[in-house]
């Protein structure tokens, strides 16, 4: 029996319900499991768990990683400046004081300054207190940390921060109910 895209989309209304939300995400250099924030930025979370239940970000590479900084992707074109929201437009930040990029491993909206969220995100390598107040944070790594981030950080990369060799973002799958798994 196949899931179907419906089948995944339940997963997500019924995922948005609780902030335990446990998400992962399957790469070319490993699996990297978040929580994502579904109680605390509802309208972030929701968008990038609907995008990732109809398949979106299938088969997508992380186009910009910046060794001590970030790894972004969700671009479909693979350019970083592409993407999409599942409103059909960008929508507003969700910023909350009592999330920060404290530590590696965080979990954001990219953008192109306020309000300009669609589908590219990206996942911290270390602390980047400067972008508090400018980019939605709506997840953390919860493992991988240490192993797949790792690898991505080593990944060589162009003078534009392009990876030499791509990184795919292969899959997602989300666990709805992390005290099932």
């Amino acid at each position: 029996m196949s899931v179907t895209v419906y089948d995944r989309l339940f997963l997500v209304f019924e995922a948005l319900k609780s902030d335990q939300v446990r998400e992962q995400l399957h790469t070319s250099l490993g699996d990297i499991r978040v929580e994502i924030f579904c109680e605390s930025v509802p309208k972030t979370a929701e968008n990038f768990l609907a995008l990732c239940a109809s398949g979106y970000y299938d088969k997508t590479t992380f186009h910009r990683n910046v060794a001590g900084f970030i790894i972004q992707g969700g671009d479909p074109t693979g350019k970083g400046k592409g993407g999409q929201s599942i409103y059909g437009q960008n929508f507003e930040d969700e910023i909350k004081p009592g999330l920060r990029h404290f530590e590696r491993g965080t979990l954001s909206m990219a953008n192109r300054g306020p309000d300009t969220n669609a589908s590219q995100f990206f996942i911290t390598y270390a602390a980047a207190p400067h972008l508090d107040g400018k980019n939605t944070i709506f997840g953390k790594v919860l493992e991988g940390s240490d192993t797949t981030l790792e690898k991505m950080e080593a990944v060589e990369v162009d003078k534009k921060y392009r990876p030499k060799e791509p990184i795919f973002l292969n899959a997602t799958t989300i666990h709805a109910n992390p005290l099932a798994d």
